[in-house]
């Protein structure tokens, strides 16, 4: 029986670095690093102060109890009962300049750095994947163009930005452990994230990623006597609405992602069919204001629609301060 792997990335704004998961299953699959799915939310499109440093603090929850195949069913059997937590506490620095470098665009780089807590527990001992424990994921460094809030007679109307997010293999990774804090190989990850002011009350805010992944050339156990692997390529965006209930303090709204592999994984060059994976999330969330300068989001994601992955909810509380 071939058995599957599962890789879990995780990043940030934004976004990420990597955590690696590999569960026993029919066919290989659950390879691609868990990016950017709801680390970010409101007002995406721009920073909320202006130009400068800003440092953010991130803590998201995230819990399974199945594992899905190509089909979006259980990928394992009922004995195995499978529950997975994992708490991620991911700390980033930004620098936003004032100056324009490319059609208007000003210069800026992000650099987010994660700690993975994994537990991956089952109903019963029959040999399935083991977790790493905790240890620090993998460094995110992304250089970004800010452009310049477009105006209008009652504020703005429209912000964006585009990202190179770059995902560098320096986490914590055992081939002879499946559940990773690093995911052993550099993954390029670029965004454009923009927020639409409906009306000075109303925002919808989106950020759209494209993914690619290098091979691993230190493949874990579960494909032994393979020389790499390589995960395969993705698109995957956040997307949000919220509605200002306390003027300049408060707003409320939804928060969703989705996440959609186009290409298979390979296995030494070859593809490995019924491996692409999906997910949706999609749940309630707001951001409070505490100042010009200090900024508390909180989103829940429900989980639905997943094939060759696991399936579960996240919460994600962030802090974004501005010096």
């Amino acid at each position: 029986m071939k058995k599957s792997r599962i890789v879990l990335v995780w990043i940030l704004l934004a976004f990420t670095s990597s955590l690696t998961l590999f569960p026993a299953a029919d066919a290989p699959a659950y390879d691609l690093p868990s990016v950017n799915l709801g680390f970010t939310s409101f007002l995406d499109g721009g920073p909320p102060a202006g130009p400068g440093v800003y440092f953010s603090q991130y803590l998201q929850y995230w819990t399974a109890d199945k594992l899905t195949n190509a089909n979006g069913d259980a990928l394992l059997p009922p004995v195995a009962d499978e529950d997975l937590e994992a708490w991620i506490s991911l700390t980033q620095l930004l620098y936003q300049s004032d100056k324009a470098i490319l059609a208007g665009g000003k210069w800026g780089v992000n650099v987010m750095l994660p700690i993975v807590a994994l537990d991956m527990s089952y109903g019963t001992d029959l040999g399935f994947p083991q977790d790493n424990g905790t240890g620090v994921g993998d460094l995110l460094i992304g250089p970004f163009l800010q452009w310049d809030p477009v105006m209008g007679s009652n504020g703005p109307i429209f912000m964006h930005r585009v990202e190179f997010q770059m995902i560098f293999p320096t986490g914590k990774y055992d081939e002879n452990k499946e559940l990773n804090q690093g995911s052993n190989f550099f993954s390029f990850n670029p965004y454009w994230a923009g927020t639409l002011f409906i009306t000075p009350q109303l925002t919808a805010s989106t950020r759209i990623h494209y993914l690619w992944n290098a091979k691993n050339d230190d493949p874990n156990r579960q494909f032994a006597g393979a020389d790499d692997t390589q995960a395969g390529q993705a698109m995957h965006a956040n997307f949000a609405m919220a509605y200002e209930v306390l003027a300049k303090r408060l707003r409320i709204g939804i928060n969703g992602y989705y996440l959609k592999q186009i290409t298979d994984m390979q296995v030494d060059g070859n593809d490995v069919g019924d491996t692409k994976e999906q997910v949706l999330g999609i749940g309630p969330g707001l951001v409070y204001h505490v100042s010009q300068d200090s900024h508390v989001f909180f989103n829940t994601y429900f989980e639905t629609m997943a094939e060759n992955r696991p399936e579960g909810k996240r919460c994600n509380l962030r802090w974004v301060y501005h010096f």
